[in-house]
């Protein structure tokens, strides 16, 4: 994506293999929550808001501190539970970094997205917890014909990060979903439509026979009538066929 404030959070890769919680220290929302007051600052707190990450209540912890605190507590299903209720933004990003992949239900994913009002909330969740999820590609069908903004990124976000993690899922899967983005072009509003582009060019990075699909996706797109599918269109074209990402995918012999 274009935005850049807190792409960290987008592309942080995680071991799957996190320590386990010491035995000696008791993690709990208000504990954690304590711990992230005193990380936070007013001076990341104004950063955020820059790139439009504005919340009610947030204390501006760096990402590098979040992903050293999930370290630190290890993964806790039900700490990350209770960290999203507490509606904390920084303790939310914290909840998708603790909470364990395996565990996620079809129930907690939909109430999740229901709260998603920040794109770095949206991004972090579906890349460090929501991709690994069993409900994952159907989420990202279901969601991408959402009509509150945040709800209808997620599902694209989901697309974007399946392409990158989901090794085994054949090209037909994805070629589906070019159907899904195809039909979603049109939608004017920031974050869904950086959303929209960005699992274009993740699908389109992913081999070189997806990477065709993509282009003539693309070039269907820009044929819509619709400023905002021109500009997808044409951001996605630049990239896929730029001869970065041809020589990438022809070293990769895909």
């Amino acid at each position: 994506m274009k935005a850049r404030s807190r792409s960290s959070l987008i592309r942080t890769r995680r071991s799957n293999k996190r320590q386990k919680p010491r035995t000696d220290e008791t993690w709990h929302a208000k504990r954690v929550l304590r711990e992230l007051r005193s990380l936070g600052t007013k001076r990341n707190v104004e950063g955020m808001a820059r790139f439009g990450i504005v919340a009610k209540d947030v204390y501006g912890v760096s990402k590098p501190k979040l992903d050293e605190l999930a370290r630190k507590i290890g993964r806790n299903h039900s700490l990350g539970l209770a960290l999203w209720k507490t509606g904390n933004h920084d303790a939310r990003i914290l909840a998708g970094l603790v909470a364990e992949q395996r565990l996620v239900t079809n129930k907690q994913m939909e109430r999740w997205v229901r709260d998603f009002d920040n794109w770095d909330v949206c991004d972090g969740t579906c890349c460090h917890l929501f991709v690994f999820a069993a409900p994952a590609w159907r989420k990202a069908h279901s969601w991408s014909r959402r009509k509150k903004e945040f709800e209808k990124r997620a599902g694209f976000a989901l697309a974007a990060f399946l392409a990158c993690h989901d090794k085994k899922a054949p090209d037909a899967e994805f070629r589906k979903y070019l159907e899904v983005i195809e039909r979603e072009a049109w939608d004017e509003r920031n974050f869904v439509r950086k959303a929209v582009n960005w699992a274009l060019r993740n699908i389109g990075k992913r081999n070189l026979s997806l990477n065709r699909a993509s282009i003539a996706s693309a070039q269907r797109i820009a044929m819509q009538d619709s400023r905002t599918a021109h500009w997808i269109a044409a951001d996605a074209l630049r990239e896929l066929k730029s001869e970065a990402v041809q020589t990438r995918l022809r070293l990769r012999g895909t």
